[in-house]
């Protein structure tokens, strides 16, 4: 009976180890499996911890401030990351018990936490802030007594545009040129310079040609300093100075001498700037300005019936043109030579240049538009608009509301910007004597043929309103 007994008590005592071997068998696969996770929570933690440690550093970058300040400022952005991370572990034991049960392959698993990680940081990752709109460089390029006066004041009035008027009026005072040849090709070469360093806003370079000499860059002669609202607002208008009295003051308001440095400070804050010239003839001497990379050139060439333009001069300069108005009031057989080659070159000049500018060279692909001042005397808020527009600047209402108001003004002085414009443009035809206009036709005759101006054949037709000298023409707007 002892050894019918002793069988089952040897079974049991085998079955006890084998349980018990079974169990420390699976507790050390478990320690294993324990411990190839954590292994792998660890490093998942640590690449998004290091990630989160660079958004205090990036932040000090972008806007140099404290540290410090910026990890309390971000508590909260930072007590959400802890609570993500949390969330990403819950949800990666319960992948990896997945794993455990064969419900979905390792390589997936980490892949797809790799991913989750990755937006973590994306979501917490601060955006770049937001383009700033190019900044423009617009040049109203004239010639006198063209109405540039007028449609400046389209760029004047906005007021997120530096605009200067006719700075380049104190290079042609301070230096000489004569006419023609290499001299001309000098003058246009200091002239073209000058309106680089200005749409950079390095307004100092006028100091060299003001007279007299600024001192510590304050100066009371800025040629028609009350013609740019930049010039005559804050900051850039300081107080009045006793017994100092500025050539050309500002109109609304009273001001101190012209701070320079304030001025070029002005210039820089602006998002535009714009500069009203007529000093600058050739189109070409441009292409360095439209080819520089710290530069967005836009040209407006702004012209007028040649007829138009003399009879204006005439009276706006009447000392220059007083061999014109003799010949015109004692009836001289003919005009002196070296007068009339003037006026042509004058019109080839401008022809040349609108030539160019029409005919697209790479370099001035979509930066030059050709604008008539009849047209805009006509329509001039549709002109505003396509200038503008031309230009990549939105037009606000300021300027709009401006238009309005002075394009159905009475004043008609000779530096007025207030015109009633509809019928001022053509006011010349019923002054001018017939044979001025005929000489101007001859002079003027490609110019006037490219821009649409019609000849006119008797003094009857000239001083007829309902004979229009003027053929339709679309958009000179060159893209």
């Amino acid at each position: 009976m002892e050894k019918g007994l002793s069988l089952p008590q040897d079974c049991r005592h085998f079955l006890h180890s084998l349980r018990m071997r079974s169990k420390y068998a699976l507790f050390l696969a478990f320690v294993v499996v324990v411990f190839v996770f954590i292994e792998k929570e660890n490093k998942i933690i640590s690449r998004v911890s290091d990630k989160l440690k660079q958004i205090p550093q990036s932040l000090v970058e972008a806007n140099s401030t404290d540290p410090a300040l910026v990890l309390a400022e971000n508590a909260s952005l930072l007590s959400l990351s802890e609570l993500d991370s949390a969330f990403l572990q819950l949800q990666s034991r319960l992948r990896n018990l997945s794993l455990l049960l064969g419900l979905e392959p390792a390589e997936e698993a980490e892949e797809e936490q790799m991913l989750e990680a990755e937006e973590e940081w994306e979501q917490l990752e601060p955006r770049p802030p937001a383009e700033a709109p190019p900044r423009r460089h617009v040049l109203l390029m004239a010639t006198t007594r063209t109405g540039s006066s007028f449609v400046g004041e389209f760029f004047n009035q906005q007021g997120n545009i530096f605009y200067l008027f006719e700075p380049l009026w104190h290079i042609e005072r301070t230096v000489s040129f004569e006419q023609g040849g290499a001299n001309a090709a000098g003058s246009a070469l200091v002239y073209r310079d000058v309106l680089k360093q200005l749409f950079l806003c390095d307004l100092y370079i006028l100091e060299h040609f003001i007279i007299p000499a600024p001192e510590d860059h304050l100066t009371q002669f800025v040629f028609r300093r009350g013609s740019s609202r930049s010039l005559c607002e804050d900051p850039v208008c300081t107080p009045l100075v006793k017994k100092v009295f500025e050539k050309y003051p500002c109109k609304n308001r009273r001001c101190g001498p012209l701070n320079m440095t304030l001025a070029a400070e002005a210039c820089r804050r602006k998002e535009h700037m714009a500069v009203k010239a007529v000093r600058i003839r050739q189109l070409e001497f441009l292409q360095p300005l439209a080819e520089d990379p710290r530069l967005d050139l836009r040209v407006i060439q702004l012209v007028r019936d040649p007829r138009a333009v003399l009879a204006s001069r005439m009276v706006a300069f009447a000392d220059k043109y007083e061999t014109w108005k003799k010949w015109v009031a004692k009836g001289q057989d003919q005009l002196r030579e070296e007068e009339v080659l003037r006026l042509k070159g004058n019109c080839e000049s401008i022809r040349l240049s609108a030539e160019l500018g029409l005919r697209q060279p790479a370099w001035l692909r979509g930066r030059y538009m050709l604008v008539r001042y009849e047209d805009v005397a006509l329509r001039p808020l549709q002109k505003a608009q396509e200038m503008y527009r031309f230009a990549g600047i939105p037009l606000t209402p300021q300027v709009e509301d401006w238009i309005q108001k002075n394009t159905q003004a009475a004043h008609d002085g000779i530096y007025s910007t207030q015109k009633n414009s509809s019928e001022q443009f053509e006011k010349w035809r019923f002054s001018m004597p017939f044979k001025l206009a005929q000489v101007v036709q001859a002079a003027c005759g490609p110019a006037m043929r490219l821009f649409g101006y019609k000849p006119v054949q008797d003094a009857a037709s000239l001083s007829n309103r309902s004979v229009s000298l003027l053929e339709e023409r679309g958009t000179f707007w060159v893209t």
